[in-house]
């Protein structure tokens, strides 16, 4: 099972295959850079190899070479087949959510929310099968390379937008659902010196806005949408938008999940607002 993840091809796989014909029409209009795509995409048989070989130089470090993160990578790739899978979601979100991707090379190879999911989902493994030493020394070179704090025991899901990244921190006893969208500089830690489950548990479809603090062992429920630069501190109920500091709910989402249509405003969920104005 493990080793037919890893051998995925382009044939099999139509985001391995958009990534290498990307990849090849960028070659030609820009050939400076032919030697870093060749090396990164073209030279590898499967999206899993070029992610090892990629994520692997991204955090190579004086301490471990990009030489021996990358067979770290490849044991964890092989491990869970999960994580490949994982990592198409995330890529599939990230070209649906993000206005400023049209293509699934740019994210692959730029995006650094991209980056430090994918690596989370490393340490993550690592943790699970009790390397915590390792985990978390490849949680301090995603905090040192990318801005962004995971920690290898959080649970997040698949279809994953860290849109921007920078700033955003993930305790230890987080849990995140699926198709989440996390914008830059969100925090979802605890409210102390506590022990044990101590951090917030995102529901599938929730939305983020940018400097979201969200503290404590609250739920935040399916469907949820924070607004920018709130503070929250009790549980949200599912489908409901909260703003504020203190956070305090102010309405509706229009859609079921507003992580798919990233609208971060929130005049019009409020209760008050005509819904069929756009």
């Amino acid at each position: 099972m493990a080793n037919e993840a890893i051998s995925i091809t382009a044939d099999s796989d139509p985001i391995w295959k958009a990534i290498c014909d990307e990849t090849k029409i960028t070659m030609n209009e820009e050939p400076i850079l032919t030697s870093f795509l060749h090396s990164t995409i073209l030279n590898h048989q499967s999206l899993e190899s070029a992610l090892s070989f990629h994520l692997a130089h991204k955090l190579d470090s004086p301490t471990a070479s990009a030489l021996l993160l990358r067979d770290v990578i490849q044991q964890a790739l092989e491990g869970d087949p999960r994580i490949g899978k994982a990592m198409r979601c995330d890529l599939s979100a990230i070209m649906e959510r993000d206005s400023a991707c049209d293509s699934f090379s740019i994210p692959f190879l730029y995006f650094k929310g991209f980056h430090s999911l994918q690596a989370y989902r490393v340490a993550h493994w690592l943790w699970n099968q009790k390397r915590e030493a390792l985990a978390l020394f490849i949680q301090n070179c995603i905090s040192t390379q990318f801005g962004v704090d995971i920690h290898p025991a959080a649970k997040i899901g698949h279809g994953i937008l860290i849109d921007h990244a920078t700033g955003v921190v993930i305790g230890e006893t987080t849990t995140i659902g699926n198709n989440v969208s996390i914008l830059q500089s969100v925090t979802l830690g605890g409210t102390g010196k506590e022990h044990g489950d101590r951090h917030p548990k995102v529901g599938d479809g929730v939305l983020i806005s940018a400097g979201a603090k969200i503290l404590g062992n609250i739920k935040i429920g399916d469907g949820a949408k924070i607004g920018a630069g709130s503070v929250v501190l009790q549980d949200v109920p599912a489908h409901t938008t909260v703003a504020g500091v203190p956070a305090k709910i102010v309405g509706r989402p229009r859609t079921e999940q507003p992580a798919l249509d990233m609208n971060h405003g929130i005049n019009c969920d409020r209760d008050d607002c005509d819904r069929d104005d756009d």
